[in-house]
């Protein structure tokens, strides 16, 4: 199979990306890639593989680049001719760790969305206490959204968690501010009725509390509420490791006690390390397109084009065309 790979994207770019691009190649041997990117910048970089192709391109899309008006203007950029190679059929799934809205509007305009999708989710899996993770979506792609577009979320959600991460049924959960029935907005108590008939296994209402605790496998929310949930993670992630830290280096007994427990806090560390598992897909397109971490590093990178490959693999975007056509023909 042939990814497409955005050598600009990213904070590190393009170093980390043409290296987790030759990591992926070293993986897996039914890969080729395709390294759309400027070549004064990523020629420097190269080694010789005879399953990377390197496409040079005359501009990239910055970070602070208005989206939709920078794939329009930007014809010759590294996101736009990898997005416009799978349109062309010319690659199977499209990667880049470069402006999510430039890149969502990449895969909405040029890609193109699945017949029956609405509107396409960002859907990256979020990491549990257990080491699991869970798909959860949307969390950004669309601010609003209505109900009928939280029961797409929940399919696709589902289907990718069965073909992907290899859940034999997955527990699909509503998020809301309590698990009753009767609980929520307007929203929430619409989707809740709809999901009870839907295609999949609907589980109910879900709390953010108890995300990290595994609650579902797959869930569900509008964009605005999705997004906000992911940066408090992040974010609560984050003070807490610098909270530790701080606590460990107060005195000499507790810089001893860091040195004792140092394996064991890595261990922990790693279970909330984004960079393995992979990026966050955008669903709903007519194949795949991965958004990894502005700020991935090489092993981020390798994740994310293990993701794309796995995708592809299992044609996801396939099933979930066939699986809206059916729901929305019953």
């Amino acid at each position: 199979m042939k990814l497409a790979l955005d050598a600009m994207g990213g904070d590190n770019a393009p170093r980390e990306i043409v290296e987790g691009a030759y990591r992926a190649l070293d993986a897996f041997s039914d890969i080729e890639i395709q390294l759309y990117g400027i070549e004064s910048e990523v020629s420097p970089l190269l080694k010789q593989h005879d399953r990377l192709t390197f496409i040079p391109t005359t501009e990239k899309i910055e970070a602070t680049d208005e989206p939709v008006r920078a794939i329009r203007r930007k014809k010759d950029a590294s996101m736009v001719r990898m997005a416009q190679a799978v349109k062309d059929g010319e690659a199977d799934a499209a990667i880049s760790a470069g402006n999510t809205g430039a890149l969502m509007a990449s895969g909405l305009f040029i890609v193109g969305r699945i017949p029956g999708i609405d509107r396409p989710a960002l859907a990256p899996t979020l990491p549990t206490i257990d080491g699991k993770g869970f798909v959860m979506l949307d969390l950004g792609a669309n601010a609003d959204a209505k109900p009928e577009h939280l029961v797409q979320y929940a399919i696709m959600g589902s289907i990718y968690a069965q073909n992907v991460r290899s859940i034999e049924r997955p527990r699909v959960g509503l998020l809301n501010i309590g698990t009753e029935p009767g609980k929520g907005n307007d929203l929430t108590k619409q989707t809740y009725s709809l999901l009870e008939e839907a295609p999949v296994n609907f589980i109910g209402n879900v709390e953010a509390r108890d995300l990290l605790d595994g609650v579902a496998d797959v869930v569900v929310t509008d964009g605005f509420t999705g997004n906000m949930v992911l940066k408090t993670i992040e974010g609560t992630a984050g003070s807490l490791f610098k909270m530790l830290k701080a606590t460990f280096m107060k005195s000499t007994k507790t810089k001893l006690a860091a040195a004792l427990v140092k394996n064991d806090l890595s261990d922990l560390k790693g279970l909330m390390d984004y960079t393995e598992y992979g990026g966050a897909g955008l669903f709903g397109l007519n194949a795949p397109v991965i958004k990894a971490h502005g700020s991935s590093n090489a092993n981020a990178i390798f994740h994310a084009i293990r993701q794309a490959r796995t995708m592809v693999e299992w044609n996801v975007s396939g099933v979930i065309a066939e699986t809206i056509r059916k729901d929305q023909s019953e």
